[in-house]
């Protein structure tokens, strides 16, 4: 029985042959998966686009992609996969670049081989083998994480301390990441455009990215750094410290800094292995320690003379940052689940005279059938010996019973049914 394929895989399919066209034309059917996967500048199909044909497909299922034309930016979309299931996101390594990678729509395994439906395999779309080991994750739309969920839990936070640090526009000589602005590198700012630097163009790419606009910044760090470096599944004080790290140490070296503090396997690849870690030691701890590698990193680098005083005061200020990123989530956790309190009438209802009380009705008879006839005599109101002598010992006690009990009755159903408050009426009475 063949399964039944996922809503996307039908525009997936429906691409399958399409390839970039030959010398400076355009496929305008790839052109139209940039636009369709929120990337209307790109007008090349030479730009790298297997995260264009992921995203385009999804959108058009009517599903929120990663809107990102990095293949790694998949690494948080979505939810991880129960199984290898037909049309489950693959995303991919490619070399040893912790930045590069390739993304496509699962088809078939075979032993160590995977098959993927996915566009720019061989420049066109095509169903090609990978190898297993190349796998980075299996992931599938839901609740967990779309373009914005989840795991974004914390990046506004981490991101406006990595904006305070980076400050604005910078063209640094000794800087060996050459000119920047709010942090991003010419040569990021470069790759998320999807333009090729060369001497005819890096003029005008500086001047685009000395006015690039503060959401495309947020997008750069978003997809680039916490998405691709696992941030949202860290603890909120390593998630800041890691974040942080991810920009000025690069994506790969902040993960084997990562992994070192914590004690695990040093790989580079942020795992369930390192995730699990995360988890299970103390935050705090976890980001001291990582502070301390960042400085010894930061002290092995052979421009330390120039830049060290402030890349030192960064790391201070980052672990600030996190151990107020670790109290405010303990607030959280610990705050009391209130119970929602009934709203009070926005006004009383109207008093009622006593005298239409079904409540004190009920009283005054239940005194009267049990109080009246031991007081009788006193008071002299002889009702128990004519009553017993005429109506006999028992009809009387009856009576008296069942007077009883219909007082009582009175009392509690008036007491249940009562709406309004009693006010006070005087009463004449005549004799």
């Amino acid at each position: 029985m063949i399964p039944e394929q996922p809503a996307w895989m039908a525009f997936a399919w429906r691409e399958l042959g399409q390839r970039e066209a030959l010398g400076a034309a355009t496929n305008p059917r790839i052109r139209a998966l940039y636009l369709d996967a929120g990337h209307p500048e790109v007008t090349h199909d030479e730009v790298a686009w297997c995260a264009a044909f992921v995203g385009a497909c999804l959108e058009r299922a009517r599903l929120t992609s990663s809107r990102s034309l990095l293949a790694r930016s998949y690494l948080g979309w979505g939810e991880p996969t129960d199984g290898e299931a037909l049309g489950s996101i693959a995303v991919l390594r490619r070399g040893v670049d912790e930045g590069a990678g390739h993304v496509g729509f699962l088809v078939g395994t075979a032993g160590d081989r995977i098959y993927l439906l996915g566009g720019n395999q061989g420049d066109a779309v095509t169903v090609a083998a990978f190898d297993r080991s190349e796998l980075l994750a299996l992931r599938r739309p839901g609740a967990a994480r779309t373009s914005a969920g989840p795991e974004d839990d914390g990046f506004e936070a981490a991101l406006r301390h990595v904006l305070a640090m980076e400050g604005g526009w910078c063209d640094d000589p000794y800087d060996p990441g050459g000119p920047t602005n709010f942090g991003v590198t010419l040569a990021t700012f470069a790759a998320h455009r999807g333009v090729a630097l060369d001497a005819a163009n890096i003029a005008a790419v500086k001047t685009a990215l000395r006015v690039i606009a503060p959401d495309e910044v947020r997008t750069i760090y978003r997809d680039r750094y916490w998405v691709t470096s696992r941030c949202g599944a860290l603890p909120p004080a390593l998630a800041v410290m890691h974040f942080d790290a991810a920009v000025n140490h690069g994506v790969g070296g902040a993960a084997r800094m990562l992994q070192q503090a914590l004690g695990v396997a040093i790989d580079g690849e942020i795992g369930d292995e390192t995730l699990a870690a995360a988890r299970a030691l103390d935050p705090l701890a976890a980001a001291d320690r990582y502070a301390d590698l960042r400085r010894a990193r930061y002290r092995s680098l052979g421009h330390f003379w120039r830049f060290g005083r402030g890349w030192l005061a960064r790391v201070d200020k980052t672990q600030v940052a996190a151990r107020a990123a670790h109290r405010s989530n303990t607030r959280r956790s610990k705050e009391p689940q209130m119970t929602p309190v009934q709203p009070l009438p926005s006004a009383l209802p109207a008093p009622k005279w006593w005298g239409h009380s079904l409540t004190i009705w009920g009283a005054i008879v239940t005194t009267l059938a049990t109080v009246l006839p031991a007081l009788g005599p006193v008071i002299g109101i002889d009702i128990s010996g004519e009553m017993v002598r005429e109506l006999g010992d028992q009809l009387a006690r009856a009576v008296q019973a069942v007077g009883g009990l219909v007082g009582i009755a009175m009392t509690v159903y008036g007491r249940f049914r009562a709406t309004r408050p009693l006010e006070r009426r005087d009463v004449q009475m005549r004799v």
